[in-house]
C-alpha cells in the first residue's frame, strides 16, 4: 500500500466508522478533513471505496444503482451508501494503535491526529512525542540550511528559509502544549476544538508550501484538557 494511498484509506474507514455515507458526502468530507489544498476528485475517491469493497473494509447498499450527485437540476441522491463492514472497524482500531515511523510523517500524522478522539491515551503520547522527534530533526536540517542560504543567497530566499523555519518551530511549540496536558490529564481523552476531526495547524516545507492541513472554516484550536468555563 503506497503511503498516500493509505492515508486516504485510513481517512475513509475513519470518516464511516461514526456514520455510513454516500459518496458524495464522504468526499465533502475528506476534503475538509484533508485540506482544500489537497481537494479529492471522485476519480481518485472511488477506486479507494471500490478497493476497501474488495477487501471487505466496506459493504455497499443498493450497489447496483450508479452513483448520481444532486444537484438543482436533477434533484437526484446516492442511491450507494457505504458503512464499515466488522473487518473495516477492525482494520480502523489496527491503524488507530499504530504509533511507529509512518504516524509522525506530515500526511500521515494530520488524519491520525484528527480521530484522537478515539485513540489510545498511551498511542496518543507516542504519536505526539514522535512528531515532535521528527520535527526537531527537520529543525537542526533547516537551521543548518538557512545559515548556508545567508551566504549564499538574496534577502527575499532567506526570509522563505526563515518562515519555513518559523512555522516548524510553532509546530513543535504546540506539541510540547499538547504533550504537557497529556501528561497532566492521564486518565481523561482530550477535546481538542469540540471535535474528532480536528487537524494540526499547518508547517512549511521551507520552500513556501504547506505540508500540513487545516479547515478554514473550522473552530480555533482548544488545548486538550480545558474545561468549559477556560474557554
Amino acid at each position: 500500500m503506497g503511503r498516500r494511498s493509505g492515508v486516504l484509506e485510513f481517512a475513509v474507514l475513519g470518516l464511516l466508522h461514526d456514520a455510513p455515507m454516500h459518496g458524495y458526502e464522504l468526499r465533502k468530507r475528506l476534503n475538509i478533513l484533508l485540506g482544500a489544498l489537497r481537494a479529492l476528485s471522485y476519480g481518485t475517491l472511488y477506486p479507494c471505496l471500490k478497493s476497501l469493497v474488495a477487501q471487505g473494509f466496506l459493504v455497499e447498499d443498493n450497489p447496483d444503482v450508479e452513483y448520481v450527485p444532486a444537484t438543482a437540476l436533477n434533484g437526484k441522491r446516492s442511491k450507494i451508501v457505504y458503512r464499515l463492514s466488522p473487518e473495516g472497524k477492525q482494520r480502523f482500531e489496527e491503524l488507530l494503535a499504530d504509533s511507529g515511523p509512518d504516524a509522525w510523517e506530515d500526511e500521515r500524522f494530520g488524519v491520525h491526529f484528527a480521530f484522537f478522539g478515539q485513540t489510545d491515551r498511551a498511542v496518543r503520547m507516542r504519536v505526539l512525542e514522535g512528531r515532535r522527534s521528527r520535527l526537531e530533526e527537520r529543525l537542526e536540517r533547516m537551521r543548518s540550511s538557512l545559515a548556508r542560504a545567508r551566504e549564499r543567497f538574496d534577502d527575499y530566499t532567506v526570509e522563505l528559509q526563515r518562515h519555513g523555519l518559523e512555522s516548524v518551530e510553532r509546530e513543535v511549540r504546540w506539541l510540547n502544549e499538547l504533550i504537557e496536558t497529556e501528561r497532566a490529564n492521564r486518565t481523561g481523552r482530550p477535546s481538542v476544538g469540540g471535535s474528532n476531526t480536528a487537524v494540526p495547524p499547518t508547517t512549511s516545507d521551507g520552500r513556501g508550501r504547506e505540508t500540513g492541513s487545516a479547515d478554514p472554516s473550522g473552530p480555533p484550536y482548544d488545548r486538550p484538557g480545558r474545561s468549559a468555563q477556560e474557554r
